[in-house]
């Protein structure tokens, strides 16, 4: 027989081989985070009917090559273009994350971590961070020292919205400050109801509250006003101070609740409050002094102190949720401004905001940012760091082993994966959300390969049915 027939056959099977990873190729081209395969051939074992052999000066002959007959083609590799990204697929999901890097996202099958680059993630019922297959997402947990890190340890599960996630604490508000401008010629600053304001906080519960706040000008100069509290409002408008009583006959009755003082001004100075039969209250104080340089119309001190820019004002009961509040007064100034005054109260320190408190927050959502760290947002305005994503990188991606369902395994070329990972922007990566990578497949590139290989497999069919034909001939020389 001849060896061109099995040499035939070898090429038929490498090009249906390349043939196979073609037609994969095509049918992942929608694939998220698919890295295409191509085939490299080799030669094989080659039949020497003839050793080389070099000059020789005694006889005056030449060198003379070897003469050898190749036995065909085989499969030298089929490698994975693991470091071409595919191209971006714009989804707005907040949980759909695209690496743009090298690197790989680690995620965990139940039996052992594996790799993708398919960020395409989803959120089980257990809260837990997973891909659609349900593999656990891993990576790192929030520093118990410092809210605002992450420990860089063994990764492990991420679940983004277990029970004590779900809700951020209230905090209380201790920082306030009074800001706008006073005119003296403002008529309504002499009557005894005064210019008003609404002062609100949070106590450390998270219950909101209005304190009532009357400007007054004093008898003694018009540059100088007294500050007071009128009343004090819960988050329904009714008076912390009035207890509300229906009887069984309907009859309401008021009297006091469990708050009768609290402090404003300096600390120490209680005011009592008093409540009336019909549920009014009666806040007996002469107020704090505000006081205004005359000639030039700033600020210059309010309460006793000189200098002083600001007062103390705290609910008192036992036990107390309300926190000692400083109320800074030092922005206001009196200026003309048409015979009319216009002031409010901010929560939050003059300088930074500190301290404006806030109710408690319910999660509302969940983001990253560019470095893999989840934070959830909740509906008080607070945002809270909750985990971050790990990522694995590998001296040999493409050494890496397919498993199916967009997942890869290291195996002993690939390199392997220490147990903790990497930060991605450490490995100048980043993340990108409301983005899936597509798969790498360039069918222009596979449409030309798939002519080549067809044209290869004719050809080697062609080396068959001639080396047929050559023995037909040489059995047809006997008749």
């Amino acid at each position: 027989m001849m060896r061109s027939l099995y040499s035939g056959v070898s090429g038929l099977k490498v090009h249906q081989t390349k043939m196979d990873v073609i037609g994969n190729n095509i049918s992942n081209v929608n694939t998220v985070g698919f890295k295409s395969s191509q085939v490299n051939f080799s030669d094989i074992l080659y039949q020497t009917t003839s050793s080389a052999s070099g000059p020789n000066a005694n006889s005056g002959t030449a060198g003379v090559n070897a003469k050898q007959i190749g036995l065909g083609a085989s499969v030298a590799s089929i490698s994975s273009t693991m470091t071409v990204s595919g191209g971006s697929q714009r989804t707005d999901n907040a949980l759909d994350i695209m690496i743009e890097g090298e690197q790989f996202f680690i995620v965990n099958n139940g039996v052992q971590n594996l790799f993708t680059k398919a960020g395409a993630f989803t959120v089980d019922a257990n809260g837990t961070l997973c891909t659609s297959s349900g593999c656990k997402v891993m990576g790192w947990q929030v520093d118990p020292n410092d809210a605002s890190k992450t420990v860089a340890d063994t990764v492990s599960e991420l679940r983004v919205m277990a029970p004590d996630t779900m809700y951020v604490e209230p905090v209380a508000t201790t920082n306030v400050y009074v800001s706008g401008n006073i005119d003296y010629k403002d008529t309504q600053l002499t009557t005894d109801t005064g210019k008003t304001t609404t002062l609100s906080f949070y106590d450390n519960l998270g219950q909101s509250y209005m304190a009532v706040m009357k400007v007054k000008q004093s008898d003694d100069a018009t540059n100088l006003y007294k500050v007071s509290i009128t009343n004090i409002l819960d988050a329904k408008g009714e008076s912390i101070f009035v207890k509300k009583t229906v009887e069984d006959d309907g009859t309401i009755t008021y009297g006091a609740s469990e708050i009768t003082e609290f402090e404003f001004g300096a600390e120490g100075d209680s005011v009592q409050a008093q409540v009336n039969d019909d549920g009014t209250v009666e806040i007996d104080m002469e107020g704090v002094d505000l006081e205004f340089d005359a000639a030039t119309g700033k600020f210059a001190r309010v309460g006793g102190d000189e200098n002083s820019k600001s007062v103390n004002f705290m609910v008192i009961t036992d036990p107390s949720p309300f926190q000692r509040i400083d109320v800074d007064f030092s922005s206001m100034t009196m200026y003309a401004a048409s015979d009319s005054s216009s002031f409010s109260c901010s929560r939050g320190a003059l300088a930074d905001g500190s301290g404006a408190g806030k109710p408690q927050g319910n999660m509302t959502g969940l983001s990253v940012d560019t470095s893999g760290r989840i934070y959830g947002t909740y509906d008080n305005g607070d945002t809270k760091l909750l985990c971050q994503i790990a990522v694995a990188s590998f001296a040999n991606a493409a050494g890496l082993e397919a498993v199916g369902n967009n997942l890869f395994r290291q195996t002993m070329n690939s390199g392997s994966f220490d147990g903790v990972g990497q930060d991605i922007s450490n490995g100048g990566g980043k993340m990108n959300t409301g983005v899936l990578e597509m798969s790498n497949v360039d069918l222009s590139t596979e449409f030309t390969q798939m002519i080549t290989t067809q044209r290869g497999f004719q050809a080697n069919s062609r080396t068959i049915t001639t080396s047929d034909t050559l023995l037909e001939e040489l059995i047809n020389l006997k008749r």
